[in-house]
């Protein structure tokens, strides 16, 4: 018997909303045309219904989605084509999660990098458990070595001072109110403009964020089995963002430093 849990395939999505801002976030960056007027069209379509809005038909992310389905399909058994009516509304759904998902990721995406050209917005590791975590903490980039250069104490290594965590008590309340918000999200729709609204914040202080990740994250949210384990993810990784060896996922990683912010895919 298939379960809800089965019936998801979060690689899909995280590997289209990377693939597509890999290849557009170097050439927006560096200001080439074409790269530049896709970026564009895609963050008109943040909040748009990717099939419903026909603007967003053909747009460089459900390419990119379409053409790995299609891959993947390739190497199927043959019997595939003799799917039971339940089992390709199966499969519908679950393509309408990953379209949903792999949109939104990407569009915010290109909303995020929005006139930035200096700094990537999309990095990898940088979930959004712990870019919220620097913004609540007043914070901004990847990077405290200019924050502290000045104020370290006599002997303190550099280490010492980028990662020091800030009280609870002194985050900004109305980051977490935002963040809680995002948490207590009743629909897609709901959640999609929350996020955007963070966004936007983090797009001011050049916080970014891992969108293939967060690709993942919104497909396995849609459905209600794997909702709760997406919310501890990301309040996980809220409260675990000081320490510099541990990500949303609760994996050992190193700490994200400027040296890691450079374009996906290279």
């Amino acid at each position: 018997m298939t379960s809800a849990r089965d019936n998801v395939t979060p690689s899909f999505a995280r590997q289209a909303a990377v693939e597509t801002i890999g290849r557009l976030q170097a050439g927006y960056r560096h200001n080439v045309a074409p790269a530049v007027a896709a970026v564009a069209r895609l963050r008109r379509e943040v909040g748009r219904d990717p099939h419903s809005s026909p603007t967003g038909w053909g747009l460089d992310d459900l390419e990119a989605l379409t053409r790995i389905r299609d891959e993947a399909a390739r190497h199927e058994d043959s019997a595939a084509e003799s799917f039971s009516y339940a089992e390709r509304i199966r499969r519908e759904e679950r393509e309408d999660r990953e379209d949903r998902a792999v949109h939104l990721a990407v569009t915010l995406w290109a909303l995020h990098q929005q006139s930035l050209r200096e700094d990537p917005m999309h990095v990898s590791r940088w979930t959004l458990g712990h870019a919220t975590r620097r913004l609540a903490e007043g914070k901004a980039g990847t990077s405290d070595r200019a924050d502290t250069e000045d104020r370290a104490p006599t002997g303190a290594s550099e280490k010492d001072t980028r990662h020091k965590p800030v009280p609870d008590a002194d985050l900004s309340p109305s980051v977490r109110k935002r963040f809680v918000r995002i948490g207590t999200s009743a629909d897609f729709d709901m959640l999609g403009v929350r996020l955007r609204e963070l966004v936007l914040l983090l797009r001011s202080a050049r916080i970014p964020l891992d969108y293939g990740l967060l690709a993942d994250q919104l497909n396995r949210w849609q459905v209600a089995a794997f909702q709760a384990d997406v919310r501890r993810e990301w309040g996980r990784g809220f409260h675990r963002a000081y320490s510099p060896s541990t990500t949303d996922d609760g994996k050992r990683e190193v700490p994200p430093t400027s040296s890691m912010a450079t374009d996906a895919g290279d």
